[in-house]
């Protein structure tokens, strides 16, 4: 399993869905009210992208007419409407079936990310300090 910086948290603000390339794949990132979810962004039905899909929520009720809106939970197919977990992938269509790839994603700082994301190699160029700032989305695929 590699780690993949898939861009900054700023320009991946809660409400927003993306689509990303990482290790080859195309993976959607989802930020539901600061909670971010990593699924593979293809529909396992007819290959649609789940990232223009629509986040959906769930209603509960303890009595008739006492909903109660639970939040964001799913991603709704953008072809056919297939449901699928935000955070494990599983289908509420075809639950047997059909299951989408989640992957762990995660906000790390940046200056930890650099601190593991280079392999010394054989040539040495002149160099000038920085600093890195801000936060940094980490998918690992």
């Amino acid at each position: 399993m590699s780690r993949v910086v898939v861009g900054t948290l700023d320009t991946m603000p809660p409400g927003t869905q993306h689509r990303v390339e990482a290790a080859g794949r195309a993976i959607a990132i989802f930020n539901v009210a600061g909670k971010l979810f990593a699924l593979r962004d293809t529909c396992p039905h007819q290959g649609a992208p789940l990232s223009a899909g629509v986040v959906v929520g769930e209603v509960a009720a303890e009595r008739p007419g006492a909903y109660e809106f639970c939040g964001g939970r799913h991603i709704r197919c953008p072809w056919h409407g297939w449901e699928y977990d935000l955070a494990t992938g599983q289908s509420y269509h075809d639950p047997v079936h059909s299951r989408v790839r989640a992957y762990d994603v995660s906000v790390e700082a940046g200056a930890e990310v650099m601190a593991g994301a280079l392999e010394r190699g054989p040539y040495v160029a002149e160099t000038v300090p920085i600093s890195v700032e801000g936060e940094y989305v980490v998918v690992e695929v």
